[in-house]
């Protein structure tokens, strides 16, 4: 189903491999910008549950697609979430990745992030003529993540001692994340732009990240610190020092942004420093008012 908010927001809240709830919505709606965010996003699900990763990221990128070409709706700009999982593995010395890196995925997840965007992109060639842009951007972290499996969320809430923290591998594997007020702006900027030039970015993918990484155990080390919990840090490096990087992870993943730079003069204003006590604050205070 779908919830009118305004003239100008619609929220979708269905299942988006239902194409008959997609067109009816695309056709009596007059929507002029469409953003595919929907994805089942953990790789330990996907490794776990590969047909439901299949379905909701290839099937419901597909679906949508199709719902929006069949009902002929008017719309000026389709914004793709894709990953800088789809890229696969690189070589630390090949960081960051670039726009015209090859896609190489070889696990669940990976691959099929990587399908959905080759689908998209599909649909902005002459065949179709869409005005699709593909974004394939960084870890995004801040307030408002309710999603505690991630990385950031998972290692506040535990360094509050709401749980104990269980590292996934030994630390050293290399991540780069973008605050969410960042990524917001860049939306935003692309939405805007690709509706007012659609003939110029259609089919263009855009990186978007710090040009830098930083390994896990540090993430967790820096949570840990601000929140004055050395005893939790200690047991958390000794499990690290134990483990190994699990099947279907990638080592190393950064972003280089200099292209969006180029088109839209973005790049990030937060650094992760900022964007952590922000972060930090927020969790803070919403864990402590539904933990009473």
């Amino acid at each position: 189903y779908y919830t009118k908010i305004n003239k100008k927001v619609v929220l979708i809240n269905g299942d988006i491999t239902n194409k008959n709830l997609l067109h009816t919505f695309f056709s009596e709606n007059d929507i002029n910008i469409c953003f595919h965010l929907a994805a089942q996003v953990e790789v330990g699900v996907a490794a776990k549950y590969p047909f439901s990763t299949w379905e909701t990221n290839i099937r419901g990128t597909y679906t949508l697609f199709e719902a929006i070409r069949e009902s002929k709706a008017n719309i000026s700009a389709i914004v793709m979430a894709s990953t800088d999982k789809a890229y696969g593995e690189y070589p630390l010395e090949e960081m960051p990745y670039k726009e015209n890196y090859p896609l190489k995925p070889q696990y669940t997840y990976d691959t099929s992030k990587a399908c959905a965007d080759l689908i998209a992109q599909s649909y902005s060639t002459e065949v179709f003529e869409m005005p699709v842009v593909i974004t394939r951007f960084a870890n995004i972290y801040g307030p408002g993540q309710l999603n505690f499996s991630a990385l950031i969320p998972d290692a506040i809430k535990c360094a509050l001692g709401y749980n104990e923290f269980s590292p996934r591998s030994d630390g050293k594997n290399i991540r780069d994340f973008l605050f969410v007020e960042d990524v917001s702006k860049l939306y935003t900027t692309i939405a805007k732009s690709l509706y007012n030039n659609a003939k110029t970015l259609k089919g263009e993918v855009f990186n978007a990240g710090t040009n830098d990484g930083l390994t896990v155990r540090y993430v967790v080390e820096q949570i840990y610190n601000i929140l004055d919990n050395k005893k939790g840090l200690e047991k958390i490096i000794s499990l690290f020092k134990k483990n190994s990087n699990p099947m279907g992870e990638i080592n190393s993943q950064v972003m280089h942004y200099e292209k969006v730079k180029k088109y839209f003069g973005w790049e990030p204003s937060t650094n992760f420093s900022d964007g952590l006590k922000v972060t930090i604050n927020w969790y803070k205070d919403y864990l402590n008012s539904i933990m009473k």
